[in-house]
C-alpha cells in the first residue's frame, strides 16, 4: 500500500493542477515531446470517460482518444490560457471529435436536441474570474511556505511521489516528510481560508 498523501481532494491542489497543465500545454505547443507524454499521463484517463461516457464503445473511445491526441498535438498552439484552462481545451477537442464521430457512425444524423444534452464542460466567465482569484491566492499561499517544504508539496503533487520517494530524493526521515507535507497542507488550507 502506497504511503502518498491525499492532495486530490483539495480545491488547492486543483489549481496547482490546473496552472501545471497549462504550463505543460504551452511547453506542447513549442514541440516538447516530453511534454506532450506528460500531459497525456496527466489527462488521458479523464479525456477517456468523458469519450466513453458519449458512445459507450471502449474500443471506439480508444480510436477517439487517439485522434484527440494528434489534434491536440497539431493544436496546441491554439490553447489560450485567458480563455479557460488546459483541461477544458482538451475536453472540448474531445467531446468535438467524439461528436463527428457518432454523427459519422449513426444511421440517423445526431440532431441538434441530442447534441445540446451533451455535458459542455467550458468553464463560464465567472468560473474564470473565480480561478483566477483562487490561483493568485494559491500561488501567494505556497510562497509563503518554507522552500524546501514547499518543493515537496509540489513535487508530492506533480510526480505523485509517495512519502517515503520523497523523503529519500530529500534525504530526510520518513516521519519528517510526514510531518513536512502535513504542516504544509495545513498552512496552505489556513491560508487560503484568509
Amino acid at each position: 500500500m502506497r504511503d502518498a498523501p491525499d492532495m486530490t481532494a483539495s480545491p488547492d491542489f486543483e489549481e496547482v493542477r490546473r496552472t501545471h497543465l497549462n504550463h505543460t500545454l504551452r511547453r506542447v505547443a513549442e514541440g516538447d515531446q516530453q511534454a506532450f507524454s506528460d500531459f497525456y499521463t496527466l489527462t488521458a484517463s479523464r479525456v477517456f470517460a468523458v469519450i466513453v461516457r458519449m458512445i459507450h464503445d471502449d474500443g471506439e473511445a480508444e480510436d477517439v482518444l487517439q485522434e484527440v491526441y494528434t489534434n491536440a498535438w497539431r493544436r496546441a498552439d491554439s490553447f489560450d490560457p485567458d480563455r479557460g484552462s488546459a483541461m477544458t481545451w482538451l475536453l472540448t477537442l474531445a467531446r468535438n471529435r467524439t461528436i463527428d464521430r457518432m454523427r459519422q457512425h449513426r444511421e440517423a444524423p445526431l440532431d441538434e436536441d441530442a447534441a445540446a444534452q451533451i455535458e459542455d464542460e467550458a468553464p463560464t466567465p465567472q468560473d474564470a474570474v473565480q480561478w483566477s482569484e483562487e490561483r493568485r491566492r494559491l500561488e501567494q499561499c505556497l510562497a509563503a511556505l518554507d522552500p524546501q517544504q514547499g518543493g515537496a508539496v509540489r513535487e508530492a503533487f506533480f510526480s505523485g511521489a509517495t512519502y517515503s520517494e520523497l523523503a529519500q530524493r530529500l534525504r530526510v526521515p520518513l516521519g519528517t516528510m510526514k510531518s513536512w507535507i502535513r504542516r504544509s497542507l495545513l498552512q496552505l488550507k489556513l491560508c487560503l481560508e484568509r
